[in-house]
This record gives structure tokens, C-alpha cells and sequence, in this order.
């Protein structure tokens, strides 16, 4: 469902955009896709890093995995990450309000993001710039670290597995979710670090192309 949310904040405005040709996005249109591009983005983060824990736990303590993943436990998780997601995405946007713009801008992308935003303000962004480099650092090292040590212990549990047949066992309980963490957080990479180090609105367009659309 979250995926389904965080590609259709993008898609269909892109789709629109292709058929009639005509680029133009109003203020309020703009906010509204940063804000919920961004809340879908970070819920999305939070909910791998959820689905590796519970991987971990399947693996690493089988007997204990219908016990400590009960309902109640999943559903404080999803709500957890819910509400950090809308106030990451109420912080930014409320600080983004008190900017000041110019009219008639125009962005080398199909969609806003809070830092192409932050570039084309008139105003003094440092307040802001600040607050998005470490709610970003928080929200991405920290779910980041915590997939990084459940896989950590899920291999050092199937290296102890005797049989062939039981570590493919094993992999298939988490290799999908593998791959899409994979995918996305390779793809995150090359949007806000590869091309933006090289400044290539081509390259940068092509990595958010699989980042909004292939991955979900």
C-alpha cells in the first residue's frame, strides 16, 4: 500500500506531463507532492527496516518468531513509523512555508524534491539545509544500521545450518525482501549521492526513475 501511495504521488503528474506537454505545476501542487513524496519515502524506510527484524527473528529464533511478532507488537511498528514519517514530513514542510520564491522557475526534473526546492528559495536556506542533512542522517544510518545488523546475524545463523537444503530454507524467507532492500537503498544512492556529486540532470533523472517506479 505504501508503495502504491509513494509511486502515485510521482506517476501520474509525470503521465500528464508527457501527454499534454505542458510542464507547469502550481505552488500549492508542488508542497503537496514534496510532502507526500517525502512521508512515503521515509514510512517505506521504516517498514524494511521492520521486515528485516522480523526475518531475524523468523531465522534466528524460529520457536520465539509467533510470540515476539505478535499482532499487537506489528501493528505499534507500523504505527511508530507512520507517525515519525508525517512529522519528518511536517518539520520540512513548515520550514519550507517561511521561504520566499521567485515566479516562473523551472526545474531539469519530472518531480520536486525538498533540496531542488531549497535551491531555487530567495530567501537564506541554512536553517533549512541543516534540518534536512540530519533528519536524513537519522532516518537513513538508523534504519540502515539496524537491516545491516539483522543480516549480519541471519548469516552468521545459516553458516551454522549443516544442510544445503535448510540454508536454501533459510534464503527464501528473506531473499525477496533482500533484493528490494537492494534496490532501494541502491537507488537512493545514485539519486542523492552519485548524481548529485556529478551534476548530471540526465543521470540524476534516470537513478529517480528507478527509485520512484521500478522499486515500487
Amino acid at each position: 500500500f505504501v508503495d502504491i501511495c509513494f509511486t502515485s504521488t510521482i506517476v501520474p503528474k509525470m503521465l500528464v506531463n508527457i501527454q499534454t506537454g505542458n510542464k507547469v505545476i502550481t505552488d500549492a501542487g508542488c508542497l503537496i507532492q514534496v510532502y507526500f513524496f517525502m512521508a512515503f519515502i521515509c514510512m517505506d524506510n521504516l517498514l524494511l527496516t521492520i521486515m528485516a527484524y522480523d526475518r531475524y527473528v523468523a531465522i534466528c529464533h524460529p520457536l520465539y518468531h509467533a510470540i515476539i511478532m505478535d499482532p499487537r507488537l506489528c501493528g505499534l511498528m507500523i504505527l511508530c513509523s507512520l507517525f515519525i514519517s508525517i512529522m519528518d514530513t511536517l518539520l520540512h514542510s513548515l520550514t519550507v512555508l517561511h521561504l520566499s520564491f521567485c515566479t516562473d522557475l523551472k526545474v531539469p526534473h519530472f518531480f520536486y524534491e525538498l533540496a531542488q526546492i531549497l535551491r531555487l528559495a530567495c530567501s537564506d536556506t541554512l536553517i533549512n539545509d541543516i534540518l534536512m542533512h540530519l533528519v536524513t542522517s537519522l532516518l537513513g544510518v538508523g534504519p540502515l544500521s539496524g537491516i545491516i545488523f539483522s543480516y549480519t546475524r541471519i548469516v552468521l545463523s545459516l553458516l551454522r545450518i549443516p544442510s544445503i537444503g535448510g540454508k536454501c530454507e533459510a534464503f527464501s524467507t528473506f531473499g525477496s525482501h533482500l533484493s528490494v532492500v537492494f534496490l532501494f537503498y541502491r537507488t537512493c544512492v545514485g539519486v542523492y549521492l552519485s548524481s548529485a556529486a556529478t551534476l548530471s540532470p540526465r543521470r540524476r533523472a534516470v537513478a529517480s526513475v528507478m527509485n520512484t517506479v521500478v522499486t515500487p
